[in-house]
């Protein structure tokens, strides 16, 4: 890179730093990354540092669901009103004591999907390398007195010249007891990239429907359909036995397309979210650490996951894009 062509190195890369005016998500603040390459996304500092929007070559890759921007102070953690605030996005993280259904247990209520998604990310900061490498960073902390203390430390890095983008974290137990960890990483995909022409394909061992509705269609979890009239959710859960597990869309009528690459060994489960409903169209295709029934529901089966005092857990993800048919293939 010859950087006597350019004056200020945005005019190829560049983190921009925004602030939300109206409505609900007032005053929130957005990063958002572009890597001069096709990649551009949101960082949503006040939502966890979770991504908000996310597309390619300015093709549209993620879900924003109707409630569009929503800060933590509307956050309403009962039961289902998670999703009053679900703003979806390309990536929301769910967890740390709870994922997947409401319930109750040991006298306390869990909503649905946690709380982490809806905590404000501190000593937010970016960098960007004389080579165009971009790197955000944030810190989480998902902490109460007389409770959990788990410190989440996040990094995005994409560089110029790349298509592939990577999401670091390190959850730390800061404190002195054995701590629920749940986690679960909701990645929504939607219109253009996702339609009736979509493909899909999950590098699973095995698929297991999670209930009668996705027992109904489950000859059908890597085919999509145009958009349905009150289309009742299908949930499928994909574990596999390989080092590397890879969940990929791609979308031979805009030729583009993703693959996430992640390791099994630390999210062992990915969810596949079919959601074909009109304004609800959106694939999830979400990796995490356990079953989606409710706290409650894991308690009784013994399957809760924990993390321990002083223990640090590192996940890496890798979101790779495609701009061909044989280059997903390969993924």
């Amino acid at each position: 890179m010859n950087r006597n062509y350019f004056g200020h190195e945005s005019q190829l890369y560049r983190v921009e730093e925004h602030r939300l005016v109206g409505g609900k998500g007032d005053n929130m603040r957005l990063f958002q990354v572009n890597n001069g390459s096709g990649i551009e996304f949101t960082v949503s500092a006040d939502r966890a540092a979770d991504i908000s929007r996310l597309s390619f070559q300015g093709i549209n890759m993620s879900y924003f669901s109707p409630c569009g921007y929503v800060a933590p102070a509307y956050y309403n953690e009962k039961q289902l009103k998670f999703l009053h605030s679900f703003t979806c996005g390309f990536l929301t993280t769910c967890g740390l004591a709870s994922i997947g259904a409401p319930s109750e247990y040991d006298g306390e209520a869990y909503g649905l999907h946690g709380t982490i998604s809806h905590i404000p990310a501190e000593r937010v900061s970016w960098d960007i390398s004389d080579e165009g490498e971009i790197k955000v960073q944030a810190r989480i902390m998902d902490a109460c007195i007389f409770n959990q203390k788990i410190r989440l430390d996040r990094t995005y890095t994409c560089a110029y010249g790349s298509n592939e983008m990577h999401i670091d974290d390190t959850y730390t137990n800061m404190g002195s007891a054995p701590s629920p960890f749940l986690l679960l990483y909701h990645i929504n995909l939607g219109y253009p990239l996702l339609s009736e022409t979509s493909m899909v394909d999950i590098s699973s061992s095995e698929v297991k429907p999670r209930n009668e509705e996705a027992k109904a269609g489950m000859d059908k979890w890597r085919e999509m359909s145009a958009p349905i009239p009150n289309f009742a959710e299908q949930c499928f859960y994909h574990s596999f036995d390989s080092k590397e597990a890879v969940a990929k869309i791609y979308n031979p009528t805009i030729e583009k397309g993703l693959s996430i690459h992640f390791d099994p060994s630390v999210l062992p489960l990915m969810c596949e979210w079919k959601m074909m409903g009109e304004k609800d169209y959106v694939l999830g295709l979400e990796p995490g650490n356990n079953y989606l029934e409710g706290r409650a529901q894991l308690e009784k089966e013994n399957r809760m996951t924990y993390i321990n005092p002083g223990q640090t857990i590192q996940n890496r993800m890798t979101v790779r894009f495609h701009d061909n048919q044989d280059s997903w293939k390969e993924a």
